[in-house]
């Protein structure tokens, strides 16, 4: 299977079926000296972990990561850091009655097609237990990306068809309710919705917005490794994920040029922007404004309810979906667009030590 590794030096693989023995990353990049500890890591795989409220799968997973190389006396080697999560509480008896039948809105049908196999129990590589080893990677990039005064935070902008007003955006409340939405209103209003649905048996979307505050304007390439193609790629991804945007996004395509450009002004003799319609890039670059973008992720599609589909025999069926799945992903997902962020900007920003020659000579003629 290829297609499982992200970055161009600061490189990511990960690993791993939802019901095999382990998931995790392997490392291969990252400079030498980065304090890291697991602690490090765990503080980001506990905010993925599945069974903290009635809006989670009540699958009970540690997720509890183990570093098997890479760090000694607590700090990186320079060598591939290799981490490892295990998987300790499958039920794969919960899909042998849809080991032939193809679940709408997943992809059994694809996997089928490509592989002439796949893996049922919990969609084997498609299964979002997969970005466990994201998450555990991008805890390492945004540990690397802090020392920088770089920092990401994500949080759910909208469920269903409730989202939070621009100016009401509360990040520190984000990290204390459930569904991770930035803004109490909202959250009640969505709670209320979400809880419904549950009883009903179905799912929900929402959008997750992310902010990356203090980076350097001149990140990103000019032409096919712009800054915002490189994070749409890893938005996109995400397995629910179905759209992006960055800044004004699709509203800017209803604006007008004089509403829509970002004027540049000059405080103390730095460079800036008045607004911030870009969403921090001009031509694919970064230009030293806060990164805005959004990843809208659709509804769970492992419902209860009765669905209609066939085998693969192309005979027709009706199938329940049983076992243990989000009524929405967007609350765990957080973390993923975030660590993704910080997997996307930490490669970028090593990548970028060589754009201009005057970097390299104060690198090596000022040791």
């Amino acid at each position: 299977m290829a297609g499982s590794i992200l970055g161009t030096i600061f490189r990511v693989s990960t690993w791993g079926e939802s019901h095999g023995a382990a998931v995790g990353a392997v490392i291969d990049g990252c400079p030498a000296g980065l304090p890291l500890s697991e602690e490090d890591i765990q503080e980001y795989l506990d905010r993925r972990k599945p069974g903290k409220s009635k809006f989670t799968t009540a699958r009970n997973e540690a997720d509890r990561v183990r570093i098997l190389s890479g760090v000694f006396e607590g700090k990186t080697e320079g060598s591939p850091i290799s981490l490892i999560v295990e998987n300790t509480d499958q039920r794969s008896k919960d899909y042998s009655n849809i080991a032939e039948i193809y679940r709408p809105g997943h992809a059994d049908f694809t996997f089928d097609k490509k592989y002439g196999f796949r893996d049922y129990r919990g969609g084997g590589r498609s299964s979002a237990r997969e970005t466990i080893g994201r998450v555990a990677a991008g805890a390492v990039a945004a540990k690397l990306l802090a020392g920088l005064d770089v920092e990401i935070e994500a949080y759910a902008k909208s469920i269903g068809p409730f989202t939070v007003p621009d100016d009401a955006v509360d990040i520190r409340f984000s990290r204390e309710n459930p569904l991770c939405l930035a803004d109490r209103e909202t959250y009640e209003k969505a709670s209320e919705y979400v809880s419904r649905l549950i009883e009903e048996k179905d799912s929900a979307g929402g959008v997750v917005e992310c902010r990356i505050n203090g980076i350097p304007a001149g990140i990103g390439e000019p032409v096919f490794d712009k800054l915002d193609a490189e994070l749409a790629k890893a938005m996109l991804s995400i397995g629910a994920v179905k759209g992006f945007e960055i800044g004004d996004g699709f509203e800017a395509s209803a604006s007008k040029g004089s509403l829509n450009n970002d004027s540049f002004i000059s405080e103390n003799g730095v460079i800036g922007k008045a607004t911030n319609h870009s969403g921090g890039t001009l031509g694919g670059i970064s230009d030293g404004s806060p990164v805005i973008f959004r990843a809208a992720f659709k509804p769970t599609p492992s419902i209860a309810q009765t669905q209609h589909t066939v085998n693969r025999n192309g005979e027709h069926t009706d199938i329940n979906i049983s076992g243990r799945h989000d009524p929405l992903v967007v609350p765990r997902a957080v973390v993923v667009v975030e660590t993704m962020a910080a997997l996307t900007v930490a490669d970028l920003m090593l990548r970028n030590l060589s754009s201009q020659y005057t970097l390299i000579k104060d690198f090596y003629m000022n040791k």
